[in-house]
């Protein structure tokens, strides 16, 4: 493309994922890199996570509202770190999932956030409609008081047998959710991630157009899902060009021709599309970090006008 990718997106960061020691939200450097990614120019935004530290959640609003970034929310560590379960039949434990998501959506206002994103949790095939009346039941809640705020709530698509196996989950499903949604929230969206597109066995391309009413937002990144005996098996959002991985150069490159495609260079409103990738072990995040610009780079470059 001639055009810079920045036209047309909002090219992010998910911090947390970059520098895993916040997953929990209790990393004493947090500010250190929220810094580092604030000072960065290649990124139009940056994903968030929870900060349990107020004084530090304060000194983080501050840097985000100087650096004139696009500030995003993930509320989905709230959820995996403590077990939780959006969609959890029993209600007493499905109101706790809810509860850190109404949480979540005061702490991503605080940080200058427009809404949150979370994931829907396990399922057993005996009590799936059960779980996706009570996701419903969650969701809606959750977009109510969104609403209040004019915020905005995202459900992000996972796997639904492999690692997270949540009950959405394949884009079929994810499209009738997401339906059932629109027909009483308009603050609700979709968050595809190029990451977990092999993990449900299916293609870039499929996933866009089942999903296309309702995608708000995207994350590109890799995953080693093709044999269980492969280092880092699921869903650990590799480097590009990690062994065994699903997804390189080539793989984004098709991703942003079938959003060129599909209608999603939007250069009055852009998209946010972010790096969902984390350091293997002992791997330096900052290499990690560089390593998803160069392939982002490449692929845009080699992208047809």
């Amino acid at each position: 493309m001639k055009d810079s990718i920045h036209k047309y997106f909002r090219v992010g960061l998910i911090s947390f994922m970059a520098y895993p020691a916040n997953m929990r939200g209790e990393d004493p450097y947090i500010l250190e890199v929220i810094k580092k990614v604030a000072r960065d120019d290649y990124f139009d935004a940056i994903e968030v996570n929870w900060i349990k530290d107020p004084e530090k959640r304060a000194q983080t609003a501050k840097i985000l509202k100087i650096s004139h970034l696009t500030v995003c929310y993930g509320a989905q560590p709230r959820l995996l770190t403590a077990g939780l379960n959006a969609n959890h039949i029993d209600e007493a434990e499905r109101r706790k999932a809810e509860a850190t998501l109404m949480e979540a959506v005061d702490e991503a206002e605080s940080l200058g956030a427009k809404g949150i994103a979370f994931l829907s949790g396990k399922w057993r095939p005996e009590t799936k409609a059960q779980a996706y009346a009570q996701l419903l039941k969650t969701t809606r809640n959750l977009c109510d008081y969104a609403k209040t705020k004019h915020m905005n709530v995202e459900l992000e698509v996972f796997d639904y047998d492999i690692a997270k196996a949540s009950i959405i989950g394949p884009a079929p499903y994810a499209a009738q959710f997401a339906a059932d949604m629109r027909t009483t929230h308009q603050n609700f969206g979709l968050l595809i991630d190029l990451s977990h597109i092999p993990m449900t066995y299916e293609t870039p391309e499929f996933v866009v157009r089942a999903l296309r009413p309702y995608l708000t937002h995207f994350h590109i990144g890799n995953a080693v899902c093709r044999d269980s005996r492969s280092e880092g098996y699921g869903d650990e959002h590799q480097r590009f060009g990690f062994p065994g991985g699903s997804n390189d150069t080539a793989q984004v490159l098709e991703f942003l021709r079938v959003l060129k495609n599909e209608g999603f260079f939007n250069a009055q409103n852009p998209y946010v599309l972010s790096f969902e990738v984390k350091p293997w072990l002992d791997e330096e995040p900052d290499l990690v970090v560089a390593n998803a610009k160069r392939v982002l780079n490449r692929a845009w470059a080699m992208l047809e006008d």
